[in-house]
């Protein structure tokens, strides 16, 4: 995954080197000292095979909220794995942490990750402007969010909740 030039470009990583497996290991062992993150492997139940990662992150209790975000290698797209991944989640943090809001950014060249977390109930709040730069182009991000009260109603599932809903994100 962090060898893949468009997995780097999706998720708007800016290489520094060749990652190797020994420098990867030692970075992911450092994980458990960040008390505002989790990094999760998201590992493909019939292979075996880490397909990608999920992570929340940026823990902030005064305002009840946190970031997440996903990422997935070569392979694992077009699968309904970053849509299960996000649905678990999301689900894992509201119903056991209980953030009020969890939000993300998402870059304007990446219509399939904004499809999924539209999916699960993510809305847009605005447009950072010009957030990225990539290979000498500036690329705006859409700020998403989902609010604890639109995912008890819908659970990850907003389109099964109706237009008549009361929901609003």
């Amino acid at each position: 995954m962090f060898q893949d030039a468009e997995t780097m470009r999706l998720t708007g990583h800016h290489a520094e080197g060749e990652p190797d497996e020994a420098r990867l290991r030692a970075w992911y062992g450092t994980r458990a000292d960040h008390d505002g993150r989790l990094d999760l492997a998201v590992v493909e139940k019939a292979t075996g095979d880490v397909v990608g990662e999920a992570v929340p992150n940026e823990w902030d209790a005064g305002n009840e909220g946190c970031n997440c975000r996903i990422a997935f290698g070569p392979g694992a797209h077009g699968r309904g794995l970053g849509t299960k991944a996000t649905r678990l989640i999301v689900r894992y943090r509201f119903e056991r942490l209980g953030p009020h809001r969890i939000s993300l950014e998402v870059y304007a060249f990446n219509p399939r990750a904004r499809r999924v977390y539209e999916k699960v109930g993510f809305v847009p709040e605005g447009v950072l402007r010009d957030a990225l730069l990539w290979e000498g182009e500036r690329v705006d991000a859409a700020l998403m969010s989902i609010l604890a009260p639109g995912w008890f109603e819908h659970r990850g599932w907003p389109e099964r909740v109706g237009r008549a809903s009361s929901y609003k994100g």
